[in-house]
């Protein structure tokens, strides 16, 4: 079942479908090749896809605790997130392509499924705390478009950008207190994104009334929106775009900025 009710839920359907695209066209040779993600293979970065797809199907089905703790069966302590997502793909890497892209487009119709089952309004358990389902709909978007980068690095060319980057951009800009927060940082004052869309859209947030409500003075960040998305997603370095960050948190926003747990 593929849902069409809501944007962010139909954006991660059609980035699915891009992934899906590419998928199509590699050999064995292309599914062994070096990704983006450093140490990792294109196999690598579809498993750990799948692995986290059905991580937020647990979540919306309310079994999260017991999905992680069969995960975690036999692995040392992780000290991280991303210390755990490298130990679940090491313990199940090596399977042939044909099997892990059957576990990619089983996990990815089960999400579908979930997403079209679940009222997109209601709070879930997601990796470090809670979040609306809408909210995770969007984190499967996120991932999936930075690991969909990752994968086409690896036999070219990178996919055109889409304005699907706007539910990317937004959520980056709604989670920057939680970037702080992660990083052991004091809460920034009110924070606006002013953003170009791939078309050449001015995309804007926190603009608009009360979005950007807060003490303080405001800090601005304006350049590309692929840049910002490239940049939360640690694929890029803010030194090394175009982003520019006017006001007082300026410099932590660009480095604390993501859109991951």
């Amino acid at each position: 079942m593929t849902p069409a009710i809501d944007p962010a839920v139909t954006a991660l359907v059609d980035e699915q479908h891009a992934l899906d695209d590419h998928l199509d066209g590699l050999d064995d040779r292309g599914w062994a090749a070096p990704s983006r993600c450093a140490g990792w293979s294109v196999s690598d970065v579809v498993l750990h896809l799948a692995q986290t797809n059905e991580m937020a199907v647990a979540s919306l089905e309310g079994t999260m605790p017991q999905f992680l703790e069969r995960m975690a069966e036999g692995l040392p302590p992780a000290a991280d997130v991303d210390a755990g997502a490298a130990a679940m793909v090491e313990r199940e890497r090596g399977a042939p392509p044909a099997e892990v892209r059957a576990r990619w487009d089983a996990s990815v119709a089960a999400l579908r499924d979930g997403f079209a089952a679940t009222d997109l309004g209601a709070r879930v358990t997601w990796v470090v705390g809670e979040l609306s389902v809408r909210t995770l709909a969007t984190t499967r978007l996120a991932e999936t478009w930075i690991h969909g980068g990752d994968v086409a690095v690896a036999s070219g060319p990178l996919p055109a950008p889409t304005d699907r980057l706007w539910h990317i951009a937004r959520l980056a800009w709604r989670t920057v207190p939680y970037a702080f927060a992660r990083a052991g940082r004091p809460a920034p004052g009110p924070v606006v994104f002013d953003l170009v869309g791939p078309g050449g859209a001015a995309w804007r947030f926190g603009a608009d009334a009360g979005d950007a409500a807060g003490d303080g003075p405001v800090t601005t960040v304006r350049g590309d929106a692929v840049d910002l998305c490239l940049v939360a997603g640690q694929r890029a370095d803010a030194a090394d775009t175009g982003l520019v960050a006017e006001g007082p948190d300026g410099a932590e926003v660009l480095a604390l900025v993501r859109t991951f747990a």
